[in-house]
């Protein structure tokens, strides 16, 4: 699910940024999730919007076959995050976004067209906890 949806930091530490794709797939999450998804989006963050760079970075995914065509959206995310230039991309999608093989693929391809390197974590990756 998320370019730069790393907020949940009032304070302003981290600027959040989401896209019309994240928004559709948020839809029919349970509850929690899309109450969790507005109370960031109530926070100051950027939207990312699908132009014709992301596409093209999108069809070098396709062409190299990192993930079938079932899963476009989640290459586009990445996409976007990559042209956007985001810090950290956060997803709970294990399968085909938060796995070392296919951040390493995606990575090759940023580097091979002159793309900075995009860190991706899961949530849990980049959440503190107050320690008693």
């Amino acid at each position: 699910m998320v370019e730069r949806l790393n907020a949940g930091f009032p304070d302003g530490s981290i600027q959040a940024g989401g896209s019309d794709l994240t928004t559709v797939e948020i839809n029919p999450a349970p509850a929690f999730v899309q109450n969790k998804y507005a109370e960031l989006f109530d926070l100051e963050h950027d939207m990312l919007e699908v132009g014709n760079e992301a596409l093209d970075l999108l069809k070098s995914y396709q062409m190299r076959g990192i993930l079938g065509d079932k899963y476009r959206n989640d290459m586009l995310h990445i996409a976007l995050a990559t042209v956007a230039e985001v810090d950290i991309l956060v997803s709970w999608n294990f399968k085909h976004i938060v796995h070392f093989d296919k951040i390493r693929l995606f990575n090759a391809i940023n580097s091979e067209l002159g793309y900075k390197h995009l860190d991706i974590y899961s949530p849990r990756e980049v959440t503190s906890y107050d320690q008693d």
